[in-house]
């Protein structure tokens, strides 16, 4: 059969990753795609002198390449949402497949881009975009089809998990264990989009999406980053049973789906707060299968060219699914997505740590205020005096984790508390998940 003739755009980690794999397991992937594949042009803004094209021609033209009657499937490996998103674009309004790794485009812009690809009957495949070489789309769109998916939830950035890793394992606070992970090239010199939730948002967007049918709604995800962690709450998480790792979770209920990302206490002996360092892992919990894990390398070259390569096999072979369908759930309007839940809606329990004085009935003065908004106290620590700089009175750290409670509940209860005369400092507060079956 002739070959599947692919056009490349970009020549980055990922790019070189995918022409090393289809080089080097050619025959292999021929077998299993019932064709040859071959990328037959790169395109990129500038030329990178020692990179081995495998036979492709170049050029700097992207958006040539995009409408290159030529080629038959369009990589897009430019990342960002600017010329990538044209490039796409391009491609799909030619009728061309597209296999893209860019979360950011496809999170911001994804019902956009499926809209194009329907209607030019253009297959849009993006499995490299979230948690690298774990088939989790995938297994979403197809070993997952029978399921009504419930929940999900996931170590989905690598930069995140490596440094909360290093200061729970090394005592690090989070300043040293960043700059240990920029030293190794696990984060950028700017790593916001990483320690604040920006990219695992990205990435929920999309895992929702395809889960729940809700669109790709990054607006609605709500985030919350990292750099506020301390080794003090790491610590303390430790004592009680938990380890503070930051997740993605998707949830669904009769009032719609949850989006959210934030660090969560997960207990110690649950298997994702065990996934350590750069790796990733994704929670799915459907009717039927109940609870399944993926977990794997969530980033690099060849874990995400892998994923790239999977999906060229797909369109190669002619089976390319489209990966925005998804059904729709109970709880979704007549004819349309389920709502987004606003995060003072979401329930789950709370570690909260409140510096207050040594003083008899503190600890009793804040179950009360607790106690008056229904909120229960699952466990508590009171741990060793300190004292406190400005007044130079002594203080003592109180460790609460409640039961599961409305989000807007806690944000009252904390104003009240933090209202107390005898509270020093600003109160700490940690959302806790327990992974039930629900």
């Amino acid at each position: 059969m002739q070959p599947l003739r692919v056009g490349l755009c970009g020549l980055g980690t990922v790019a070189q990753g995918v022409l090393e794999i289809l080089s080097r397991n050619a025959a292999l992937i021929a077998r299993r795609a019932g064709r040859p594949i071959v990328v037959t042009q790169v395109a990129s803004r500038r030329l990178r002198p020692g990179i081995d094209l495998h036979g492709a021609s170049f050029s700097t033209d992207l958006l040539k390449l995009a409408r290159d009657p030529e080629i038959d499937v369009l990589v897009e490996l430019i990342g960002g949402d600017g010329l990538a998103l044209e490039t796409m674009r391009a491609a799909l309004e030619a009728g061309k497949p597209v296999v893209s790794g860019n979360k950011a485009a496809i999170a911001r812009h994804g019902d956009e881009l499926l809209a194009i690809a329907r209607q030019h009957a253009a297959p849009f495949l993006f499995e490299a975009a979230v948690a690298g070489g774990i088939p989790i789309l995938g297994s979403l769109t197809r070993g997952l089809a029978a399921n009504d998916v419930r929940s999900l939830a996931g170590i989905i950035n690598g930069t995140s998990n490596f440094i909360l890793t290093g200061m729970s394992d090394r005592g690090e606070d989070f300043a040293s264990a960043l700059a240990e992970a920029q030293r190794l090239g696990y984060a950028e010199a700017d790593p916001t989009f990483d320690v604040e939730g920006v990219d695992a948002a990205h990435k929920l967007t999309i895992l929702a999406a395809l889960a729940f049918g809700t669109g790709f709604r990054f607006e609605g995800v709500y985030t919350e980053g990292i750099s506020r962690i301390t080794p003090e709450d790491i610590e303390y998480a430790k004592r009680l049973g938990y380890r503070i790792k930051q997740l993605g979770i998707a949830r669904r209920s009769s009032a719609g789906v949850e989006l959210r990302v934030h660090p969560t206490l997960v207990p110690d002996t649950h298997l994702l707060a065990n996934v350590n360092g750069v790796m990733n892992a994704v929670l799915v919990n459907g009717d039927a299968t109940g609870s399944t894990l993926y977990y794997g390398a969530g980033a690099g070259s060849l874990p995400s060219a892998s994923a790239v390569v999977s999906d060229l096999i797909e369109v190669a072979r002619g089976t390319a699914i489209d990966c925005g369908a998804a059904p729709r759930h109970e709880g979704a309007p007549e004819g349309g997505a389920p709502a987004t839940v606003p995060i003072a809606d979401s329930v789950s329990a709370y570690y909260l740590r409140i510096p207050s004085l040594d003083r008899p009935g503190v600890f009793a003065r804040v179950a009360t205020l607790l106690s008056e908004r229904e909120i229960s106290i699952e466990s508590a620590l009171q741990r060793a005096q300190a004292i406190h700089a400005e007044s130079q009175n002594a203080w003592v750290p109180i460790v609460i984790v409640t039961q599961p409670v409305p989000e807007r509940v806690v944000h009252d209860a904390l104003d009240a508390v933090q209202a107390l005369p005898d509270v020093v400092g600003d109160v700490v507060r940690i959302r806790v998940e327990e992974f039930g079956d629900g």
